[in-house]
């Protein structure tokens, strides 16, 4: 039983502190989109749709920075 409020007290941290993090600025994440998509031109995009891997790779970089994921790409 102690595993189970353990397991649920980490949820529950991991979710607030996703909630503690600021927001990108919309210039900030197309910023991370030119340079994604210059990676993406580069190295490839390891078989993952364009849209599939500039999300994954802007988030990628966000995550670095400290700012909460995105869940599309901004035109």
């Amino acid at each position: 039983m102690k595993y189970i409020w353990l397991v649920a007290g980490l949820v529950f941290s991991a979710t607030a502190f996703a909630d503690d993090r600021p927001v990108a600025s919309k210039e900030l994440v197309l910023e991370y989109k030119a340079y994604c998509a210059e990676l993406a031109e580069d190295e490839g995009t390891d078989g993952l749709s364009l849209d599939e891997y500039l999300l994954i790779c802007i988030n990628e970089e966000l995550d670095i920075e400290g700012y909460q994921p995105i869940t599309s790409i901004p035109s």
